[in-house]
């Protein structure tokens, strides 16, 4: 007996022992792995001092790096280097917090790598080469003086030129839509060297000759943006590449792009099968409402055709095109207020929030977006840039309006800023993982915004009006059908007509909406995918959860805890959640 407790106290010491020594393996690893992930952003930023300006890290403002082959060749030997030393950490012994950053990292490299040496986007869209965008933001933003931003502007300059001319050498028979948004983009940003440079040339303390120095600088900018648009309105381009990439490209982009736990196959068919449950909703709602609308008229046998004939009655009631922007403005603090009265997540009041127009550089493939300061930027400025109807004809206008009703642009606040995009940003820049913020996963991103709509709304936001939820139902058939016309047009070679079908017969856009669209899908690829796909994961988790805890569920802590965990990918953040130690 007395042997046998004597074994067992053996076993029990060795196990404590054994716990113990691995409780203090993993500690180590996490330290090397949290000095490693040091070490790698700082490269990073070395490496492409352009996105590190755009994060908030401003050591680089001062640098525009030249897209050639040597620019390449060292992305790649980065891939490589920092691949190994990844290899060098055992992932099991990892925090489940940097467990999703060597996730994310690996994800990042494979996808640089792969991106470089396989899809080659440099060679065939020309849009990609713009520095319109990141000087813009140097005058826009307050991070650091007026003077001292001019002065990195300044130096920025230097290799515009050289930018310009190593871009045409690039260029390899790429495609027309491409070309087009090349121009439009670049010659709509030429203003930020011309009329907002001098606005904050005023504005500062600079002496005469510093700032005629930088204006000089700035027209040979000027010339080389011209030259670039002009060598692509010249370009001889005998047979341009198609803008569809094919169903095998387009599936590896998927991958690379969403990183989701379903292929892109699945979440098309799933997109399939949702439309056809919000059609059935949005007929039910079309039969309550019918008679208030339509009086005596009789109700089309045609489901689609019935809930068209409807929204486009509601449709009707909008804002006006002068005061677009002012009602956007006006419906951000209604949005707060019910959230706070909801107690459904928490509103950081010191984030300022700032509707402006949105700037020429931006224009031609969304008409609302936000833009957030970055992680190293946490008192800068988040904008949400509202488009402009400059130069619009009067029926296209009144199309867009019809759009973005009373009630949907009720919903797109609440997508584009509150509690949508502009809160996830905010809770993304204060994760404590820098990775979980640069590495920002699109389709976690846009799911969330997606998520928001319904969830206000399940919470009352609307009084539970049929019209908003009918409204709902069809703003949320436009993320779905995003994913069914993106793989339609990749994947399936889907036509501009059957394309147009889908929006106007079967989403119920508008023929702007519609046409907008097309031309987003013929310039973008994956990225449309997004909405729908993270929108399904989020929603499907936060179910899961609810049917687990019961009672026990809280929705603001589960608002609170998903977005504690910085941009990353839902499955990522959903194995933290359910398995946190």
């Amino acid at each position: 007996m007395k042997n046998l407790i004597t074994l067992c106290a053996l076993i029990v010491f060795a196990a404590c022992s054994s716990e113990k020594k691995s409780e203090a393996t993993s500690q180590n690893q996490d330290a090397a792995f949290d000095a490693y992930k040091e070490r790698f952003i700082l490269h990073l930023w070395e490496l492409y001092p352009g996105w590190a300006s755009s994060q908030g890290f401003h050591n680089y403002d001062s640098v525009l790096t030249i897209p050639d082959e040597a620019q390449r060749t060292k992305e790649l030997a980065f891939c490589k280097a920092n691949s190994d030393s990844l290899k060098t950490f055992d992932l099991n012994a990892l925090s489940d917090n940097n467990k999703t950053d060597y996730h994310l990292i690996e994800g990042q490299l494979t996808s640089t790598e792969w991106y470089t040496t396989q899809f080659k986007s440099y060679e065939w869209n020309p849009s990609e080469y713009n520095v319109c965008g990141s000087f813009a933001e140097m005058l826009a933003n307050n991070y650091d003086s007026l003077d001292t931003r001019l002065q990195n502007f300044y130096l920025r300059m230097k290799n515009v030129k050289a930018y310009y001319e190593t871009a045409k050498q690039q260029i390899k028979n790429p495609t027309i839509e491409h070309t087009q948004l090349a121009i439009d983009q670049n010659l709509g940003g030429i203003s930020t060297f011309d009329t907002d440079l001098k606005v904050a040339l005023n504005k500062s303390h600079l002496d005469a000759k510093q700032k005629e120095q930088i204006l000089a600088r700035a027209k040979e900018v000027i010339t080389a943006i011209n030259d670039y648009a002009n060598f692509l309105k010249d370009l001889k381009n005998t047979t341009p590449r198609s803008f569809r990439l094919g169903k095998e490209l387009y599936a590896r982009k998927f991958e690379h792009d969403i990183q989701s736990s379903y292929t892109a196959d699945e979440i098309y068919k799933k997109a399939v099968e949702h439309k056809a449950d919000l059609h059935a909703k949005m007929f039910d709602i079309t039969k309550e409402l019918w008679a208030g609308y339509m009086k005596d008229k009789k109700m089309p046998e045609d489901k689609l055709v019935a809930i068209k004939q409807l929204i486009d009655v509601i449709s009707v009631k909008h804002v006006q095109a002068d005061s677009f922007q002012t009602e956007i403005e006006h419906q951000i603090p209604r949005l707060v207020n019910f959230i706070k009265q909801k107690d459904l997540i928490y509103i950081d009041p010191s984030k300022p929030l700032v509707v402006r127009k949105e700037p020429a550089y931006m224009a031609g493939v969304a008409g609302a977006s936000i833009s957030s300061p970055g992680p190293y930027d946490k008192n800068g400025n988040t904008y949400y840039n509202v488009g402009s109807f400059a130069g619009w004809e009067k029926d296209r206008i009144e199309s867009y309006l019809r759009e973005y009703n009373y009630y949907i642009l009720q919903i797109l606040n609440i997508h584009e800023a509150i509690p949508g995009h502009y809160t996830q940003l905010v809770y993304s820049n204060q994760s404590p993982s820098i990775i979980k913020s640069i590495f920002g996963n699109g389709a976690m991103v846009e799911g969330w915004a997606v998520y928001t709509e319904r969830m206000m709304l399940e919470n009352g936001y609307g009084n539970n009006e049929k019209e908003m939820w009918l409204m709902y139902y069809k703003w949320n058939l436009r993320s779905t059908c995003n994913t069914i016309l993106d793989y339609g047009v990749h994947a399936n070679n889907l036509s501009k007509e059957d394309a147009m079908h889908l929006l106007v017969d079967e989403a119920f856009q508008q023929k702007a909406e519609a046409e907008g669209k097309w031309k987003r899908v013929s310039v973008t690829q994956v990225q449309l995918c997004s909405y729908f796909t993270g929108f399904t994961e989020i929603y499907d988790f936060r179910e899961e959860l609810k049917k687990a805890q019961g009672d026990k569920f809280n929705l603001k802590q589960f608002h609170e805890k998903f977005l504690s965990y910085g941009s990353a990918p839902v499955k990522y953040i959903k194995e933290l959640m359910t398995n946190s130690k």
